[in-house]
């Protein structure tokens, strides 16, 4: 009787072992395999094909170009998950471009608004060899998430600006906040084509970019990329924020690429966990970026991995969980 205990015992605890690690996700959990500099990921459930997706920024990281010249003329590239979550593969990319020439895509974020996906994507004319050019807002719409109708130019407060997030609000409505000027600005609207908002900004106390808004356990939460971790931001009313005191992301982890830091991510709440995902620069982790002999940035500098980590809120503050650490994953199907 005491050996049947014992082998029943083992069977539940390799059971649980092996569950585990079926659902542990990969780190890194996807590099892109065409041009190595997936950034700026958006994960969406895409219910046509039964997946999870992740819309990001391609960066052309294995391309010799001047300087930051591989951050622009970027498409934005989709990677796909059938696994809920735990493993990716690239998929392809989206055409979204809408007048001649060769044209630089950022930062996109997708909602679902009257069974039609929306689509806000920084759009800056052309390509670069140096940080420049004016940035407006593209909106698109689709209904399967591959074919992209090109809407307009958003008319928002400001000009030159990025990364848009945005959130359903408690009435319906929709608001949006945008990067100008290393700070956020928020606009309204009704029908995610008519935008009313001000000039100021709604958080602006450290220079950023990258914000993202979510609801995660009777709290509203921003978290910002400060480019040393993530700011962490709560509301009540997504109007005032209070800043907590500890950024996440600003250490390494011992997972392959998971250094020296996260940038710009994007949550996703299901059921009662959230995760974050975010981009990392490996090969920085002893150094920023420096122009070598010709002018471009090294290889190691440039290239980028996407990680994901599960957060939780603790004492009232959110934070991420010891990524060092086994955690599984799980995206269910919608």
């Amino acid at each position: 009787m005491r050996n049947k205990i014992l082998i029943f015992c083992y069977l539940i605890l390799f059971t649980f072992v092996g569950v585990q690690a079926q659902e542990q996700p990969d780190a890194p959990l996807f590099r892109d395999p065409i041009t190595d500099g997936a950034a700026d990921p958006c994960v969406i459930y895409n219910p046509m094909e039964k997946a999870w997706w992740m819309l990001y920024t391609q960066r052309r990281a294995n391309s010799e170009t001047a300087d930051v010249a591989y951050c622009y003329g970027n498409e934005i590239g989709i990677a796909y998950s059938e696994d809920n979550g735990k493993s990716w593969r690239y998929r392809g990319s989206l055409n979204l471009e809408f007048e001649r020439g060769k044209n630089t895509f950022w930062a996109p974020d997708v909602v679902l608004h009257n069974g039609v996906y929306h689509m806000f994507v920084s759009y800056i004319r052309g390509v670069a060899n140096h940080w420049s050019g004016t940035a407006r807002m593209a909106h698109y719409t689709s209904t399967n998430l591959w074919d992209w109708k090109y809407e307009g130019l958003a008319k928002l407060p400001k000009d030159d600006v990025i990364d848009a997030t945005l959130i359903k609000l408690p009435n319906g409505d929709w608001r949006m906040w945008y990067k100008w000027d290393s700070k956020s600005l928020f606009a309204d609207s009704k029908d995610l084509f008519t935008w009313t908002g001000d000039a100021k900004p709604a958080v602006t106390d450290e220079p950023h970019e990258g914000a993202k808004a979510f609801n995660f356990k009777g709290s509203y939460w921003l978290i910002t990329d400060e480019w040393k971790g993530m700011g962490v931001y709560k509301s009540p009313d997504l109007l005032n924020w209070t800043k907590q005191e500890d950024r996440i992301l600003s250490k390494e982890s011992q997972r392959k690429d998971d250094y020296p830091r996260g940038n710009h991510g994007d949550v996703v709440v299901a059921n009662d966990k959230a995760y974050i995902f975010y981009f990392t620069h490996p090969g920085r982790r002893y150094g920023n970026e420096s122009l070598n002999e010709n002018g471009n940035i090294p290889y190691e500098m440039r290239r980028s991995s996407i990680q994901v980590a599960e957060l939780d809120i603790v004492n009232g503050e959110l934070i991420v969980l010891d990524r060092d650490k086994p955690f599984s994953i799980y995206l269910p199907n919608y």
